[in-house]
Parts: C-alpha cells; structure tokens; sequence
C-alpha cells in the first residue's frame, strides 16, 4: 500500500508542483488550502506525512504542528515543514514544535523528495 502525503499550502503554483513530485514518486495524497483543512485532512485521510507551509489562512502552519503533536492518535505522522520563513528563529520553532524536518522555499525538488523517502523509511519513535 502506498504512503499517505498530505499537500498543505494554499498557494496554487507550489500545490501544482508538489502534487506532480509525489504522484511521480507513487505516493497517495491529498491537498488541503489551510489550516482548519489540514486539520480536518489529518482526520480523514490519515496521512504518513504532511508538507506545512506555514503561513496560511485560517490556522498558520505552526498551530497546525502543534495540534497534530498534541493528538495521541496522530503521534506516528511525520512532518516536513515546507515554507518561506526561513529565519533561524523560526526554523527553531518549527522543529520545537515537532516537525520531523525544515525546508525553505524555494527548494531543491530532489532535495525535498530525498527528504521525503528518508522520513518515511525511518522507524517510528513512538
């Protein structure tokens, strides 16, 4: 069975090009436009990983984080935050708040899929 990669950004031509790079790649995926969607994604479909951006309308990436982490049932998924905020300080926060991983855009396609197939090849900590 295919991984599960749920797509969160609410900027159309990143969404385009994130959809193409997981398909290709063989993955199952959705795609959510903000935050409440992320969230209510994360519940349905159940997702091995998440690209976050993190400034969106609704909920920001960064609550987003945080509520998945706070959820014992969604301890498993892994995140990779995906965003243009790309200062030390909130890089930090991003990875305190439980991100498995931190990439700036604009960013290396095969670079981030690298970063993909790592993630979801670790074992889980929990």
């Amino acid at each position: 069975m295919p991984k599960k990669v749920l797509i969160v950004d609410d900027e159309a031509n990143i969404v385009i090009s994130l959809e193409f790079l997981v398909e290709q790649a063989g993955y199952e995926f959705r795609v959510a436009r903000n935050g409440q969607e992320a969230l209510e994604q994360v519940a349905a479909f159940e997702p091995d990983l998440i690209l976050l951006d993190i400034m969106m309308p609704n909920i920001n990436g960064f609550d987003v984080c945080r509520r998945v982490r706070k959820n014992p049932a969604w301890q498993t998924i892994k995140i990779i935050m995906l965003t243009a905020k790309g200062r030390e300080v909130e890089v930090n926060k991003g990875l305190a708040l439980g991100a498995d991983a931190y990439i700036v855009k604009p960013f290396s396609t095969k670079e981030l899929m690298a970063k993909i197939e790592s993630i979801l090849n670790e074992p889980s900590t929990v």
